[in-house]
Formats: structure tokens, sequence, C-alpha cells
């Protein structure tokens, strides 16, 4: 028996020409094309990751756990042993 498992789409740049210029303090800014698409905004963190290949992934910490909980329903009780059914 094999599994099904659906090609992954190759993701799509936003902005072909994202560059930015590393001042002598090591900083730089974020094109507005790339902070707009991952609603980066003041006071957000990011987190660099260094791949061994040498490829950095960069992220936007910029949700908190609030905006992925999910919310019981209100109301009605249910229990484990439902909620496992």
């Amino acid at each position: 028996m094999h599994a099904y498992i659906p090609a992954m789409k190759k993701p799509r740049a936003v902005d072909d020409a994202a560059i930015a210029t590393v001042s002598r303090r090591g900083q730089a800014t974020i094109p507005r094309s790339v902070r707009d698409a991952a609603r980066i905004k003041a006071g957000d963190r990011i987190h660099f990751t260094v791949l061994q290949d040498g490829t950095i992934l960069v992220r936007a910490k910029n949700r908190s756990i609030h905006d992925i909980a999910v919310k019981p329903p209100r109301g009605r009780r249910v229990s484990v042993d439902a909620m496992n059914r």
C-alpha cells in the first residue's frame, strides 16, 4: 500500500529584487515589499537560522500564542471521551 503525498508547490517570490545593504553597525533595512508580505512592523522580532549549507532562513516572530490559540466553544462542556470519538 502506498500513501499519496501531494506535491508541494514551489514558494513564489514576493519581490525578485528584495535587496538590502548592511551598514557598518551591522544594520539593514528590510525592503517594504518584504515587510508587507511578512506583516512585519516596528518592534517585531526577526529570527535568523543558518543552515549547514550556508542557507539563511529569516522568520518574522510577530505572532503570539493568542493569535493561534483555539478558543473552546462557550456553554456546553465536553468530556475527553467525547472529544476522542
